[in-house]
């Protein structure tokens, strides 16, 4: 960890992007002044610590993660590494799991971790089927509370589009006002597709809602409820921010439909995030085949459009993905790799900075001055430096002060990890 002496300082030979200091380019060196927990403008007298071209980064945002599925792989595993494997071993441990206690110290957990890795803001989707929702909400809005400027939290319901013409759906998007939260939908091919979509967005533009929704979680050619999405938007004339995650399907459907979809999109103003990581473990699954197809949706094609692009954890040691940390980091890294961001644009780091703060409504990150000097300093002075390892020595700034980076130990959570068929108290 990088030592800084209390007070005003001066860091010197620091490597930053140069989209974040608002210069075209990829990466140059600058030096950033800190007082009073804010980037500041240099000043006579500051100390000073030579970065040596160590890379300065603000805090991340993490725009879509599940934190009330999280690391409960070792009582509920996925039996085949399949999406239909994920759904049922999921469902099955909410229904004999989730408590309040339970969820409490789970998510605890999982922020704890992002807070280490050095996320300062977080969406997460909650999963809302009746009678879950009446659990998780309020307890969310407690450790939001709990929380507060540590990390900035969001929730976002997550229930299936088959229940959106039930009163129950009604009933949610009350709640979801009630909790300043945002609205989500999980779609899929039905037949009425339509008729549902303007209806959440009529709910949604009641109640001055954003929306977010899991659009195409599949490789079918077929299903393309992202293209409905944004035409109900613009049928209704929708005015709030809407996201849609995942778009997997993007990737296999005729080349023509796929474009004039994302067209539709940058018309809607639906932002996407991609949520490479799970797509990778669960898209192509067969038993005893290699897959082919590795589930990334069409970012490229997306940010030509003028679409808003950000990249998020998706799922953490879960039925959905075995695997991940909520290190951002870790992200963007295998981000890069999935899609082929090097040899692209030179911004893409904003894609886990500016672009979700816009897309979540969340304070935009940066290192101007007045920003807060909420920063992660690593040694790697480039970019495949950076992608190269793992980043264990980062260093993490609060305010301007750097903050113990001890992650929570995995046995916390040993006592909960009972077999899925125990009963929930």
């Amino acid at each position: 960890m990088q030592s800084l002496p209390d007070g005003p300082v001066l860091l010197r030979n620091a490597t930053v992007p140069a989209c974040l200091l608002g210069q075209p380019g990829d990466l140059v060196r600058s030096d950033l002044a800190l007082s009073g927990g804010q980037i500041a403008t240099a000043a006579p007298g500051m100390a000073e610590v030579d970065l040596k071209g160590g890379m300065v980064l603000p805090c991340f945002i993490d725009m879509h993660t599940h934190l009330d599925k999280g690391q409960i792989w070792d009582r509920s595993p996925n039996p085949d590494g399949t999406f239909a494997g994920a759904l049922a071993a999921a469902g099955s441990d909410r229904e004999s799991h989730w408590s309040a206690t339970d969820l409490r110290r789970r998510v605890d957990f999982a922020l704890r971790t992002a807070f280490a890795h050095g996320t300062r803001a977080i969406r997460t989707h909650l999963d809302s089927i009746p009678p879950q929702d009446a659990v998780s909400w309020p307890l969310f809005a407690e450790i939001r509370a709990e929380w507060a400027g540590r990390i900035d939290l969001q929730a976002a319901s997550l229930a299936g589009c088959d229940m959106a013409l039930d009163p129950a759906f009604v009933t949610l998007a009350d709640r979801v006002a009630a909790h300043r939260g945002v609205l989500g939908l999980f779609t899929y091919a039905m037949p009425d597709m339509p008729e549902r979509l303007r209806r959440v967005f009529t709910l949604a533009a009641d109640r001055g809602l954003d929306m977010d929704f899991h659009a195409d979680e599949t490789l079918d050619p077929a299903v393309n409820t992202l293209a409905q999405i944004a035409r109900a938007a613009l049928d209704t004339g929708f005015q709030g921010k809407i996201v849609a995650g995942h778009c997997c399907s993007l990737s296999t459907m005729p080349e023509g439909e796929a474009l004039q979809t994302l067209d539709l999109c940058a018309k809607a103003g639906v932002g996407i995030v991609s949520l490479p990581m799970c797509n990778l473990y669960l898209q192509d699954r067969h038993a005893a085949r290699t897959p082919r197809n590795r589930g990334i949706t069409l970012v490229h094609e997306a940010r030509a459009r003028g679409i808003p692009v950000a990249f998020a954890s998706d799922n953490t040691r879960d039925p959905f993905y075995a695997y991940g940390d909520l290190d951002m980091v870790e992200v963007l890294r295998e981000a890069t790799r999935i899609a082929h961001l090097d040899h692209s644009a030179t911004d893409w780091v904003q894609s886990v900075l500016t672009t979700p703060a816009a897309l979540c409504g969340f304070a935009a990150p940066g290192l101007s001055p007045g920003a807060p000097a909420d920063l992660v300093i690593f040694r790697a002075r480039g970019w495949t430096e950076l992608f190269s390892r793992p980043q264990s020595d980062r260093t993490v700034l609060r305010a301007g002060i750097a903050m113990d980076r001890t992650l929570p130990d995995h046995a916390e959570l040993d006592d909960l990890m009972r077999p899925a068929c125990a009963l929930k108290p």
